[in-house]
Parts: structure tokens; sequence; C-alpha cells
């Protein structure tokens, strides 16, 4: 480790990684700090092995780094691909299901080559901006590790180090509830009495054996439970991941939960031999603190498609509020032909521009970023953070004063699908007939 870097990107999930191979690749001396035992974040330690989404309209509006470490994590396995130009089906049928232990090696070997240098069982302790440079703590398992960095990228989902940087961050006033992922095994779905099992679930509900936001809808859940075996059909309300004391508690209920309804399950009739085929270490965190960016998108920004100015980045999904009660989700898809964007100024919090923020935390309203937040956009987002804060190190300039120019022409360069440069998206289509041919062709 050395004691001075151009980049330290902090949070190493769909954000950070991009971001760190991306500065690296530039030539930058880099260092990637990351809390947990492996990179990843949502897709590996809290199991949403899904990436997406990459497509829009049958198009390919998302590519450069995240899409390169996705396609070689579905070809390590022999994977496939969704078939993009089916653009009618739901949304999740066009998420790309990868390996988490696999796709956790192929971001070790992505980071690795790079030249980034890698901590994990790490996170920064304090932060403070002198003049040109931050003063960085870094909390070690063998101590306090000082440094410093020309510029930070913060990619922690939480906007950790917009809070030890003392800048503003934002709450919700209801946020929408988590999920500890876990799949269930050992049944027959085709051999269960639903009605039979809805009865028994609101008796349990009733004794308090129990909560009835256990099983994401409050209203018949039984059959939608059981056959998705589990998966993302638990809601903790209240679940935040803003300090250790939330992620702690977030941490206890998601697994008393867990408990809760295997216990449950296991005693019902043609449930008897239940099991529990794979479960994420972490309670998955929908939304937790953004921060006071330049820029704000808003509901409408994101669902009219608007072209920011100084657009880096494509997003695509649909508004995803799940209630903060527990009870359902509300979906909103975008109408045909609207390609969402993020600007730069909702990644660079007002205060200070020497830093850049990648991932949930850029500023946006709860709607916005019900949809942002997702896997594939916060990795455009971290590639994008990588380029402009290489850039403002090298130029000695804040993020927002680099010309968007440069930083777009940086990202085309690497691969990056950006607007206004070649491989942007159109309504007709026509960009990416190549791009899409050669996704189908994989399928």
């Amino acid at each position: 480790m050395r004691s001075h870097y151009d980049i330290v990107v902090v949070g190493g999930g769909a954000a950070g990684c991009p971001a760190a191979v991306q500065a690296a690749r530039m030539g930058a001396r880099t260092l990637l700090v990351e809390k947990n035992g492996a990179l990843g974040g949502t897709t590996t330690v809290a199991g949403v092995a899904l990436p997406g989404l990459f497509h829009a309209w049958g198009q390919q509006i998302i590519s450069g780094i995240g899409w390169e470490l996705v396609r070689r994590a579905v070809d390590i396995t022999a994977g496939t691909f969704p078939d993009f130009s089916q653009w009618q089906l739901p949304h999740f049928k066009l998420q790309v299901p990868v390996d988490p232990a696999i796709y956790a090696c192929v971001l070790d070997e992505a980071v690795a080559n790079s030249g980034v240098d890698l901590l994990l069982h790490s996170m920064v302790g304090d932060v403070e901006f002198r003049g040109d440079h931050w003063a960085v703590l870094l909390c070690l398992k063998e101590g306090l590790a000082p440094i410093t960095a020309s510029r930070l990228i913060d990619a922690t989902g939480d906007a950790d180090v917009v809070g030890r940087a003392g800048l503003e961050r934002f709450v919700s006033t209801h946020r929408q509830p988590g999920t500890p992922m876990v799949r269930f095994g050992g049944y027959d779905p085709s051999a269960l009495n639903f009605n039979a099992l809805d009865s028994a679930r609101t008796e349990a509900v009733r004794e308090g054996a129990l909560e009835l936001s256990d099983m994401l809808v409050f209203d018949s859940p039984m059959r939608k439970f059981l056959n998705n075996r589990g998966e993302n059909c638990i809601h903790i309300p209240g679940a935040t991941g803003g300090s250790s004391a939330e992620r702690t508690s977030a941490e206890l209920a998601g697994r008393r939960a867990v408990l809760r309804i295997y216990e449950f399950l296991k005693r019902q009739p043609g449930l008897e031999g239940l099991t529990i085929d794979r479960w994420a270490t972490e309670t998955g965190i929908r939304e937790s603190c953004t921060i006071d960016g330049i820029a704000r998108i808003t509901a409408d920004d994101y669902v009219s498609g608007r072209r920011w100015p100084d657009g880096v980045s494509y997003s695509f999904y649909p508004i995803d509020i799940h209630s903060p009660d527990g009870d359902g989700v509300r979906i909103e898809p975008l109408e045909y032909g609207t390609f969402p964007t993020i600007p730069r100024g909702a990644m660079v919090p007002r205060e200070n521009g020497h830093l850049v923020v990648a991932g949930r935390a850029v500023a946006g309203d709860q709607a916005a970023n019900s949809a942002y937040r997702v896997q594939a956009s916060c990795m455009a987002m971290g590639q994008a953070a990588g380029a402009m804060a290489v850039l403002a190190a090298r130029n000695g300039t804040q993020i927002q004063d680099v010309p968007i120019d440069h930083i777009r022409d940086e990202l085309y360069r690497s691969g990056a699908i950006v607007p206004e440069r070649p491989g942007a998206p159109t309504a007709d289509g026509s960009h990416s007939r190549a791009t899409l041919a050669a996704s189908s062709s994989r399928t």
C-alpha cells in the first residue's frame, strides 16, 4: 500500500469495481477499499446475482467495464443471456444471471490485472479535504493507517465518505424495506394446497409466529412465495444502512425473518422436507442516503428520459418502489423509447467538487432512485466516476470543471455507451443493431 494515491475508491460493489478499473486503466495510482471479504456488493454478498438492465427496448445502453465483467462470468460458466430483442418481456426476465462465486473471482481478476491496489476487510474511518488533496484514515485489521489521495470516489451505496467529510446527505421519510436473499428447496410446488397454506399463514400472523411483512404481499402470498422459492420475497420494513447500528439491526431482523419463515413452513403439509439451498450473508438494503448534488434527478426527469447537458451514462429500469410497510411493490414501466440518463451534476456533492459519488447514493428523489439504483446503472455510473476523477486529478480541478466532452470521449474510448457519442440509443433503434445481434447470438 502506498502513502499517496491519485484515486481512492471506497466500496467494491457494482459501482466501485468499474470505477477502480477505469481509473487504473487510465494510468492513475488507484486504491480500492472494500469492507467485505469479496468484491461485488449486492451481486455477491447480498445475493442478488441478476445484474441488469443493460438493454432498453432491444438496444444496448450500458456496455464498457460492467458488461465486460458480466459477460466473462457468464462465459466461464457456459451460461446463457436473455434474448434482449424480446423487450416486451417483464423487466426481471431481461436481467443476466451470474454465479456469485464465479463473479467474485472475475472481479478479483479484473481489479488485479488493471493494477488496482485492493484492501478487503477495510473501511474509511475519516476523511478531510486539505486544499488540494484528501487526508484519509483507513481502518485496517492491524490498526489505523493514514494515506492521502488527490480525488475520492464514494461507491459505498450509503454515501459513507460524503458523511465522514461532513457533507450533506438526505434520507427519505418512509424508506423502502430491505430483503434477506434466501432460496428454499425440498418441495414440489405443484403438490401444495396454497389456500390451506394461506389460512395457516394468516393464523401464524395472528399468533405472532410470523410478521405480516415476512412474505412480500399481504393478500394470498403463499403461491407467489413458494413458486419463487422465497427468492426476493421477504420484506424487512425499516431496514437501512447508514450506520453500523442500522446495519446490525437490519442483519438481525433479516435472519429472524428467515428463521420464522423456515420454522413455519417446515410445519406445513408438503413442506416437511424443506431445505435452505442458498442464503446471502447480508440483508439487502434498497434505500439509504443520497447526496446533496449539484443536480438532482427527479421522477419526472427519469421517466421523461431527460437529456441532461452533462449526461455521462444511461440507466434503464422501471420505477420500482417497495412499500415501506412491506406490503408489495409498485412498478411503473417507462414509456416506449425512453432512455433515462445520469448527469454528472447528480454525482458531485454541492459542497465539494473534489469528490464524486457513484451508485444508488447519487442525488435523486425516492422514485427516481428506486430505478437508477440497480446494478447495471451503477456499473455505468462507476465507470464514469473513474474517468472524471482521473481527469480532475490530472488537471487539478474540481470534478464539475472537467470539460464534459473530455469525459465522454474518454468513456467512449473505453467501450462505454455515452450520451452524444456514437452508439448512443435512438428511438428507432438504428444505433445498436450490430450490438444487439452480437448479444442475442449468445443466447
